[in-house]
């Protein structure tokens, strides 16, 4: 028999809910200050975002630049894009993920983005 009536103690649930919450919102806060860099064209060009996703920057080496070829320069730019925005994914899933399967991540829990 559970002491207490059998009832869960709805107060230190609501806490643990809460702290959850404040660690979720901590490593989300976290995410949008770290950096993650991704390349394409064996570094030709360069992209910066956030672990969140934001693109904060994006470095093209002149050699990467033909005037007569704008679209191998273009494929080149989406790809480091993608590779940095591949690499904010991880880095969520690093930061999150933890969190997320403590708030029941997965289990259809309204209101929650996972």
């Amino acid at each position: 028999m559970i002491p207490g009536g059998g009832q869960p103690n709805m107060q230190q649930l609501l806490q643990q809910a809460q702290k959850m919450q404040q660690d979720l919102q901590s490593a989300q806060e976290e995410l949008a200050r770290t950096e993650v860099d991704g390349q394409a064209g064996g570094g030709l060009v360069k992209a910066t975002v956030t672990g969140a996703g934001e693109l904060r920057a994006l470095k093209i080496d002149p050699k990467a630049v033909d005037p007569e070829d704008t679209e191998t320069l273009a494929d080149l730019i989406v790809a480091a894009v993608h590779a940095a925005n591949e690499n904010a994914q991880t880095l969520q899933q690093q930061k999150l993920g933890p969190l997320a399967q403590g708030l029941g991540g997965g289990s259809g829990i309204p209101g929650l983005p996972f």
